[in-house]
């Protein structure tokens, strides 16, 4: 049977589909990396310097400046047709991205075990912080996250700490099989692209706004180096990692963990994995089948 409709069948019949994404997904809708996009007057810092509590602690204008300029190039890109396709289906999303294209795409309920650039917080009481309103879904969509609970035992996940960016390097982008960036991703990532309006977007520092609770400063909502994953959103990850009877992995070479465990939960437990990934990953032993592809060209044809 050809994989492709082997993977669609195995689809179609799930009840507990879930869907697993890494920097492969988003840099085929032109998202700048990480390290990518330390490009201009950005380029003269490493990744670290604006990627840590200290940083933040140290300059909070720069490190609050540099994920600004970041968000701002999210809102100017767009899902592809792999979004759109998981968003058709009743599936749990977990993503390692920090951009809100599942979201804009029609998925609900995403699960960001990275957090978000769209989740600012207090930097010392954690309370929300509201920025501009994101873009609305391309289209409308009602489709819960399917949360089933099993007689399974859930599976524990290793207790390294990650950032949410560490697997984003150019290098592992590439491995995971994304595309080559568009000439306009470059631009963008290059500080050249122009808005709507017309307008260049804004480097550099800006001051982040206080917190309307305790007037403390307002922080990136994103894992820095060092910090422990949200606990709540690895917990659900686990749940539906646990729980799932079909998991497609996206995007992602598998290296950064804990992250790179959830796939590992879903076949442990008896459940099938289906890896999309267009170059060999570390994922591929747990795999039932190994689509050789890019999101947006492989999921619109498994996913119906």
């Amino acid at each position: 049977m050809d994989s492709l409709h082997h993977a669609a069948e195995l689809i179609a019949g799930a009840e507990r589909l879930v869907v697993f994404t890494g920097a492969g997904m988003s840099a085929e809708s032109g998202v700048p990396t990480f390290r990518d996009a330390l490009t201009g007057l950005w380029s003269r810092y490493d990744a670290e310097a604006l990627a840590t509590p200290e940083a933040f602690t140290r300059d909070p204008a720069l490190v609050w400046g540099w994920y600004e300029w970041r968000r701002e190039l999210v809102e100017r890109v767009h899902p592809h047709a792999g979004h759109f396709a998981v968003a058709r289906v009743n599936c749990a999303v977990i993503t390692q991205n920090v951009d809100d294209l599942h979201e804009r795409a029609g998925s609900p309920h995403p699960i960001h075990l990275h957090g978000s650039l769209f989740t600012p917080r207090c930097s010392a009481c954690g309370m929300p912080f509201g920025v501009a309103a994101q873009a609305a879904p391309v289209r409308p969509a009602e489709m819960p996250v399917t949360r089933a609970t099993t007689d399974r035992p859930p599976v524990p996940l290793s207790e390294h700490r990650e950032n949410a960016e560490n697997s984003c390097s150019r290098e592992e982008l590439t491995g995971a099989g994304a595309a080559d960036f568009t000439a306009g991703a470059t631009q963008l990532a290059a500080g050249t692209a122009e808005t709507a309006t017309g307008s260049l977007l804004r480097e550099g520092p800006r001051t982040p706004p206080a917190c309307g609770g305790c007037g403390e400063p307002v922080r990136p909502g994103v894992v820095w180096f060092g910090e422990a994953l949200p606990r709540d959103a690895l917990e659900q990850a686990v749940e539906a990692a646990a729980n799932a009877d079909v998991l497609i992995t996206v995007g992602t070479a598998g290296v950064v963990h804990p992250a790179a465990e959830i796939p590992q939960v879903t076949a442990k437990l008896g459940g099938t994995v289906i890896q999309v990934n267009p170059r060999p990953t570390p994922l591929d032993g747990v795999c039932a089948l190994n689509l050789r592809g890019t999101a947006a060209e492989v999921l619109p044809k498994i996913i119906r």
